[in-house]
């Protein structure tokens, strides 16, 4: 009956809503033995920062929580597993007139439905180059930012807002871009631009996980509906890429006030069983369990050594 009344009347299945990231997190850290379970930050409240000026004269910048490839850390991808070795620890830039391969093993994204062979859907350089070529945008930032994935908001906090402030305002950047690809670096880069327009900087977030960004109180947030690593649009899809970074600079001219969400219209696929696989423990068996527990607890101690090094 429910199913046809689903048909009669046009609903959606129930899954094909946003996906819980924060509570899969929990519940999947909790199946695999850690039964502490994460504070995800947590404000009511955000800054906000009105642009200074029109995008068509304002310096823009972008936050990544990728890394650039080094190819003495291991398989990077497209593709590879989860490699903790390729993690970093400190902020760093690089030059926006320069090429960049910056990859996203070390992070969580989702490895079932994307492949990761297409940086353009986490790095939205050549798409903000292309803006301002176009005079959507004054220019582009002498510099972009990695942000470090830190589970520790205090570091977070302290220590990586601050220097990534310090550099925007050495590069005199008037607005800030963030791309986070993991459930955590959604909420590194949320803190991040909590620090930013606290001390004069407008920001828009563009990401994929929507209750941890909204959790965290940032002041703009375009959501793109798509598996973790797209959030700068689909892979090998120019179109899409251009239209999610025109959104996320509409999104920065159009709010009115902190907590502005934004959704994206594109879908990833007709087909939304896709939300239903990331870290969903009702649909792993306690085999796969035990194998995640010793690779996560493998991963942990190669990170804890790159970490002191």
């Amino acid at each position: 009956m429910s199913a046809l009344r689903d048909d009669e009347f046009g609903f959606a299945p129930d899954y094909d809503a946003p996906v819980p990231y924060m509570q899969r997190t929990r519940d999947y850290y909790t199946a695999i033995g850690y039964t502490t379970p994460y504070r995800w930050a947590h404000y009511t409240e955000a800054p906000f920062q009105p642009l200074k000026k029109p995008l068509s004269q304002s310096r823009v910048t972008i936050i990544t929580t990728a890394a650039p490839y080094d190819p003495t850390k291991g398989d990077q991808g497209p593709g590879a597993a989860y490699n903790g070795g390729a993690k970093f620890y400190q902020v760093y830039d690089g030059d926006t007139a320069l090429p960049h391969d910056l990859r996203i093993s070390h992070i969580g994204y989702d490895r079932k439905h994307t492949t990761a062979t297409d940086n353009g859907t986490w790095f939205p350089l050549p798409q903000l180059l292309k803006a301002k070529a176009a005079g959507r945008i004054g220019d582009v930032a002498p510099r972009f930012f990695g942000a470090p994935t830190n589970r520790s908001h205090r570091v977070t906090l302290d220590t990586d807002a601050p220097e990534i402030l310090a550099r925007c305002l050495a590069d005199k950047a008037d607005v800030a871009v963030l791309v986070p690809n993991c459930p955590v670096c959604h909420q590194t880069t949320a803190l991040v631009a909590r620090h930013l327009e606290a001390n004069g900087i407008p920001s828009v977030i563009m990401g994929c996980a929507k209750d941890i960004i909204e959790h965290a109180a940032v002041p703009r947030f375009l959501f793109s509906d798509f598996p973790l690593g797209n959030s700068a649009g689909k892979p090998h899809d120019l179109s899409s890429q251009a239209q999610t970074l025109e959104l996320a600079l509409t999104l920065l001219e159009s709010a009115s006030g902190p907590q502005t969400t934004m959704q994206s219209p594109l879908r990833w696929s007709e087909d939304a069983s896709w939300k239903l696989d990331y870290n969903n423990v009702a649909q792993l068996s306690p085999e796969e369990l035990a194998r995640r527990r010793a690779e996560f607890d493998k991963q942990k101690e190669i990170a804890r050594g790159n970490r002191a090094a």
